[in-house]
């Protein structure tokens, strides 16, 4: 006898160390031992349990499937002396643990994107030129460079928001820096995948000649659903082909989690309170 499907994954918005609203989501859902458990970037960081909602994640083992989001990186980079701490940072008691050296090993290993069963999940988005398989190709070229011995070289290089937009032409360093942004940062693109990384607000205020990435006309992704995270104020949004999960629980609103059924219909929608983990500052 074969053995029986596995559930739909639940996919998760941003936790940014806001441990104490997903334990109460998780109570929530009840998800069964072999339930999948999707996140969509953004596990710590400016939340005040980033150590302990690490470690909850880290325990689910290979049932959790985590994409690595711009604050996971910034981890990874404040460790490897790349980048400074921010005031606003909540990563000392990661960085000081006993097992830092293990949790960050784990932390870089996580993927780039994840693709299953028509479900395509990165922390901010793609740009419009890419389909699945050349995202795909993207995002393993990137995990892998990430993974490798010259990671800390190749994290540095990654930083910097040049050049904006995609070419096949690119050299490799500038490939990888492309693909990070939109990867790990967009928001706004113009028509032909032009990012701007300055605006933050909700799609409404997107600069003049820019859109939403996801609202890019001839979106080659279109034939997919992208699953997301990463723009809180854009809030929870679900369309049959793009579900955005970053509701704002760090800064006091809400912790969303979606169940991935193949029918769009048959997707559910489970929401918390986070008015005890909103951060201070920007």
């Amino acid at each position: 006898m074969s053995n029986p499907p596995s559930p739909p994954p639940y996919a998760f918005g941003d936790l940014q160390g806001c441990r104490t609203p997903f334990q109460r989501l998780l109570q929530q859902l009840s998800p069964s031992s072999d339930t999948p458990l999707w996140f969509a970037g953004d596990l710590i960081n400016r939340g005040p349990e980033s150590l302990a909602t690490l470690r909850d994640v880290v325990g689910f083992g290979g049932r959790a499937i985590a994409v690595l989001g711009n604050h996971d990186l910034h981890l990874l980079a404040v460790s490897a002396g790349i980048r400074r701490s921010k005031n606003s940072d909540t990563l000392s008691d990661i960085l000081a643990a006993p097992d830092a050296a293990e949790l960050l090993e784990w932390v870089r290993h996580r993927p780039i994107a994840h693709f299953e069963d028509g479900m395509l999940m990165v922390h901010a988005g793609v740009l419009p030129q890419w389909d699945v398989t050349l995202a795909l190709e993207l995002a393993d070229e990137l995990q892998s460079a990430l993974r490798a011995p010259t990671w800390k070289e190749t994290l540095k290089d990654l930083y910097g928001n040049e050049p904006r937009r995609w070419s096949p032409d690119l050299k490799r360093t500038e490939r990888l820096r492309v693909a990070f942004n939109a990867f790990t940062r967009i928001r706004f693109c113009t028509a032909d995948g032009a990012m701007e990384f300055a605006a933050n607000g909700g799609p409404g205020s997107a600069p003049e000649g820019y859109l939403p990435w996801f609202d890019a006309p001839g979106r080659k992704t279109e034939d997919v659903t992208v699953v997301f995270g990463h723009w809180a104020a854009l809030g929870l949004m679900l369309r049959d082909n793009v579900i955005g999960l970053d509701s704002g629980c760090v800064w006091g609103n809400r912790l969303s989690a979606v169940r991935l059924a193949a029918s769009p219909a048959e997707r559910t929608i489970a929401q918390v309170d986070c008015s005890e983990c909103k951060a201070s500052g920007n």
